[in-house]
């Protein structure tokens, strides 16, 4: 079977720049998906997605103009069901083989096979494969379907049939042209109201030729790159305006490299179809305005990339990703100078306006900013920020780290009602760390009103100070702690407060840290913050915050029976867990590991079924040998065990239980749990109960058990 290599692309009008990367990657990947499973490519076929400005575009290569014929075995129904007494036909086989196009006729041919315990018939036929234009066709409309649209348009087309008037058409952008290539010919499929052609378009002002035919499928890249002045490839495009970014930095010297961000490649990328690096420089007066102010704005309003030098200052030189290349570029450049400099102007005037007033003559302000309409506004919430943090500082190092905590926790949320953070939301916590120095307070409050948020994200650093720890703490168990205990708790993947990201936050501090806080205890000591706007929801909140564990561990590469083990026990010291996970994984390795888990595993079955029934162990009962034997070893071992775990070398201590082995099993093969005799019975389970007490101090062992 011949196969030649098929081009689709769909020309529209600007595509949203943030979405185009996922839409480029999903049209190509839904379009070659459907042609391979219809048979018209193998399984192996290389796909090639495009995406620019205005298009969307698919190569894969080995399609065929028709897929092979494919035989296929229809059950029909039991024989018993198909045939009668004397072997011929019954209305419903004859009936259901006119519904597959056969008759009668091929009742002789029909195939018997057992169907799990009855035997039935079985028709086969030869399907004949699917022809390229009417598979490419159903492709089309699939990926079209399915594309991630973060926002639809409607818009109309004139009607292509007899009756004059419009069509409606629903898509992210109006589309304005269609290209299906297999090879050199065209494929006549349709989508969106057009009809597929070999003409293409180019860049709007800088194609050679306009429209832009392509000689066949393996053409496209380079024509449009020759005749039409456009780099297709997503990739491609985004990898020259990394290459340009780094020549034009180098050209200027310095040591200067632009700002590393990936989001604000892509989509400069999704900006540009011919990308042009440009130098462009502001006034040095600006400098003078905090560096994160500057770069935001240059980002996020001019989709700039500012220049910082060798020690990560900014500096007064700035990139543009032009979409035109003139000949003289200094109008473009120009132009772009000419439109930075008013933000610049306002970032100024911003941070100017806003150190006329210190961060505590702010604080009133806070009480007009509504939070939450049942937890109140900004100002109450920083009430209970304050009065968690300063628990938490008295726990932690005392009253004058309370007292540095409180005074930080009382200022962190004033920047909300500066005018820069109103400008700019994504400065909060930066800005407040700025105005506090220049308020005279000292860096160690700074560094805590500025860090007070982290960890934004995944990987993002910690807090930098002790102060700044306790006020992003308190600040994220505020939020936790008043969340749940209003109800309010992520569903599914809706999570509008980020409280999974603010569990994560707690976990990374208290283990990275190593702070000597109960996990329980903490959640406890937040709920009087609130008064009665909630409802105590601490055992809830540290499921949840044990399961964000849990996946967050698991995703670290520890085994979930070993995750399970360990936080079965609820260890309310987080910093320990990562200990007990090494202990449990030596213990594992062990030999004796696998016979020592079965029997804890039974032992707590026992102690379930069996609850309230122990008594204090009394050696003078002992009536076998079996139990005599558990008894004195767990005296020579349970108290090393015990030394080593309140020494905190839980490795150690579950290694030297595994002398225990032997005298178990000895226990479970010689000894009748439940005796006739209550004061035996309640003997031995006593026992057992401590032996489970004693296995059970690191993780709970009967989880290892297959």
């Amino acid at each position: 079977m011949t196969t030649k290599n098929l081009l689709v692309e769909l020309f529209v009008e600007e595509l949203p720049p943030k979405a185009l990367k996922k839409l480029g990657d999903a049209f190509a990947g839904v379009l070659a998906e459907q042609i391979k499973a219809q048979g018209l490519a193998a399984a192996d076929a290389v796909v090639t997605p495009f995406a620019s400005p205005r298009r969307l575009a698919a190569h894969v290569t080995g399609v065929a103009a028709k897929a092979a014929d494919k035989a296929v075995s229809q059950k029909l129904m039991p024989v018993s069901v198909g045939l009668d007494a004397s072997g011929a036909p019954t209305p419903a086989l004859l009936k259901r083989l006119a519904g597959l196009g056969a008759d009668a006729s091929a009742v002789t041919g029909l195939k018997r096979a057992m169907d799990g315990k009855a035997e039935a018939l079985f028709f086969d036929s030869v399907q004949p494969g699917v022809e390229l234009t009417a598979g490419l066709q159903k492709a089309l409309d699939e990926a079209i379907a399915k594309l991630p649209i973060p926002k639809v348009m409607s818009y109309q087309l004139e009607s292509d049939c007899e009756l004059p008037g419009w069509t409606s058409v629903n898509f992210v952008r109006p589309a304005h042209g269609l290209v299906a290539l297999h090879g050199a010919d065209v494929v006549p499929v349709k989508a969106l109201g057009l009809t597929a052609g070999r003409d293409t378009h180019g860049h709007r002002f800088e194609a050679a030729m306009d429209p832009v035919p392509l000689a066949d499928a393996d053409a496209y890249a380079a024509t449009l790159a020759k005749d039409g002045a456009v780099i297709a490839s997503f990739a491609e495009r985004k990898a020259e305006i990394v290459r340009q970014l780094a020549a034009a930095a180098a050209k200027v010297g310095g040591g200067c490299k632009p700002i590393e961000d990936d989001a604000l490649q892509d989509e400069v990328t999704a900006l540009v179809e011919r990308p042009n690096v440009l130098i462009c420089e502001f006034e040095k007066q600006f400098l003078d305005v905090p560096q994160e102010c500057l770069i935001l704005t240059m980002k996020a309003n001019q989709k700039y990339f500012p220049l910082l030098d060798a020690q990560g200052k900014l500096s007064n030189r700035f990139l543009v990703v032009s979409n035109i290349r003139p000949d003289d570029a200094s109008a473009v450049i120009g132009g772009n100078e000419r439109v930075v400099r008013p933000r610049l102007a306002d970032a100024k005037f911003f941070f100017d306006q806003d150190r006329k007033k210190t961060l505590e003559s702010r604080v009133p302000a806070l009480s007009k900013v509504v939070y939450h309409n049942k937890l109140g506004t900004q100002g109450e919430r920083m009430e209970r920020v304050c009065a968690i943090a300063e628990t938490i500082g008295l726990q932690l190092g005392g009253p004058e780290l309370a007292a540095r905590c409180l005074l930080a926790a009382r200022l962190a949320k004033t920047d909300l009602v500066t005018d820069m953070v109103g400008e700019f939301p994504e400065l909060q916590g930066i800005m407040g760390g700025y105005y506090a120095r220049h308020d005279g307070l000292s860096d160690d409050i700074a560094f805590a009103i500025e860090d007070h948020y982290k960890p934004r994200f995944a990987g993002d650093e910690l807090p930098r100070t002790q102060t700044g720890v306790v006020v992003a703490l308190a600040d994220k168990l505020e939020t936790l702690v008043g969340m749940f205990g209003i109800g309010n708790l992520p569903t599914g993947d809706k999570d509008p407060f980020a409280l999974r990201r603010h569990a994560l936050g707690v976990i990374r501090m208290l283990v990275e840290k190593d702070l000597p806080l109960a996990l329980t205890a903490l959640l406890s000591a937040a709920v009087p913050a609130f008064g009665d706007k909630i409802s105590d929801a601490t055992p809830a909140l540290a499921d949840f915050i044990y399961d964000r564990l849990a996946g967050n561990l698991r995703e670290q590469g520890a085994s979930a029976q070993e995750v399970d083990a360990v936080l079965a026990l609820r260890p309310q010291r987080l910093a320990d867990v990562a200990q007990r996970l090494q202990a449990v994984r030596a213990f594992a390795a062990l030999p004796e590991a696998p016979a020592l888990a079965a029997a804890n595993k039974r032992i707590g079955n026992i102690l379930r079924k069996s609850e309230g029934e122990g008594a204090a162990v009394n050696p003078a009962l002992f009536a076998e040998p079996a139990e005599k034997d558990l008894y004195a070893a767990m005296q020579a071992t349970v108290p090393a065990a015990n030394a080593k775990f309140d020494a905190g070398d839980h490795t150690a201590s579950l290694q030297a239980l595994a002398a225990l082995r032997t005298p178990v099993d000895a226990f479970f093969d010689g000894v009748m749990v439940n005796a006739d005799d209550p004061a035996l019975k309640a003997n031995r389970l006593g026992l057992l109960k401590s032996l489970h007490e004693a296995m059970n101090r690191v993780a709970d062992l009967s989880r290892l058990a297959a």
